[in-house]
C-alpha cells in the first residue's frame, strides 16, 4: 500500500491584517493519497484556497501557519514547480503577459529536467499537442492576450504539469469559463491526471462538477474540514447537517455528471 502523498496535521492559518489575525484554517488534518483526485469543496471563505496556497508554500507575507504538513510519499519537503504543480483560478495569474508561450513552458522543463533550450521548446510543443492545441508550434511563438481564456487556461495546465509533478493543485481553474469550455477543461485535465498517476487536488465550490470525477471529496465551512469521504458515499449519504444542506441546495443527484469518471 502507497503512503500518502501529504499528512495536513493540525493545519492552521491566520491572515494579519491591521494588527487582527484572521482564521483562515482551524487545526486541519486531512490526508491527501497518493494518486487520488481530491475535491476540496466549499462555500466562498470556508478556507480552501488558502489550503491550495498553504500546501504549495505560497502564503501571502501576512500569513501566519501552524500545524504541519508532512510529505511521506515524497520522503522529503516538495520542491515547487518540479514537485507540485499550481493551477490558478485566472490564467492571467500565472502567464507572464511579455514572454511568449514558448519561453513559459520551456523555462519550466529547462529548469526541473535539466534539457537544453531546443529540447525543452520540444517538450513545449508536445504538452501543448497533447492539451488539444491546434498549431503548437505557431502558439509557442505566440503570447497569452492573444488566446482565449479557455485556451490560455490549457496553456497554464501545460506550464504547471511541464516537469511531471506528484502533485497537482487547481484552484477553482475553470469558474471564469463558460459551461462547455468548463467541461472540456475538467475531462482534459481528469484525462491527463490519471494517465500520469498524478495526484490532483481540485478546489471548488461546485458539487456538482467535483461530482464527475473526484475520488473523495473533503467540505470546508468556515475554516474548519466538516467531513471528507468517498465521492459517491458523502454525496448519497452525508454525515453532516452541512454537508447535507450544500448538496440539496447545489445539486440534483439524479442528473447525470457533465464530466465522465
Amino acid at each position: 500500500m502507497s503512503l500518502p502523498i501529504a499528512i495536513l496535521h493540525g493545519l492552521s492559518v491566520r491572515y494579519r491584517a491591521g494588527g487582527v489575525a484572521h482564521a483562515a484554517l482551524s487545526s486541519v488534518n486531512l490526508e491527501i493519497l497518493e494518486g487520488e483526485r481530491l475535491a476540496i469543496i466549499g462555500e466562498s471563505g470556508s478556507g480552501k484556497s488558502t489550503l491550495a496556497l498553504a500546501l504549495a508554500s505560497l502564503l501571502p507575507e501576512n500569513a501566519v501557519q501552524g500545524g504541519v504538513i508532512s510529505w511521506p510519499g515524497l520522503g522529503r519537503e516538495p520542491v515547487a514547480g518540479r514537485d507540485i504543480g499550481f493551477i490558478f483560478q485566472d490564467a492571467s495569474a500565472s502567464l507572464n503577459p511579455v514572454l511568449t508561450i514558448g519561453e513559459q513552458i520551456a523555462e519550466v522543463v529547462r529548469r526541473h529536467k535539466g534539457l537544453g533550450w531546443r529540447a525543452a521548446l520540444a517538450e513545449a510543443q508536445e504538452l501543448l499537442a497533447k492539451l488539444r492545441i491546434p498549431r503548437s508550434e505557431q502558439v509557442l511563438r505566440s503570447f497569452p492576450h492573444q488566446f482565449s481564456g479557455g485556451q490560455r487556461q490549457r496553456i497554464a495546465i501545460a506550464a504547471a504539469i511541464a516537469a511531471g509533478p506528484k502533485l497537482l493543485i487547481a484552484d477553482e481553474p475553470t469558474s471564469a469559463l463558460d459551461t462547455i469550455v468548463q467541461a472540456e477543461i475538467i475531462r482534459l485535465l481528469n484525462q491527463l491526471v490519471r494517465e500520469a498517476g498524478t495526484t490532483l487536488v481540485f478546489i471548488t465550490h461546485d458539487i456538482a462538477l467535483a461530482s464527475g470525477f473526484a475520488d473523495r471529496i473533503a467540505v470546508f465551512h468556515q475554516s474548519r474540514l466538516v467531513e471528507t469521504g468517498e465521492a459517491r458515499r458523502l454525496l448519497t449519504d452525508p454525515k453532516e447537517n452541512y454537508t447535507r444542506r450544500l448538496i440539496e441546495s447545489s445539486i440534483d443527484l439524479t442528473t447525470p455528471s457533465m464530466v465522465a469518471s
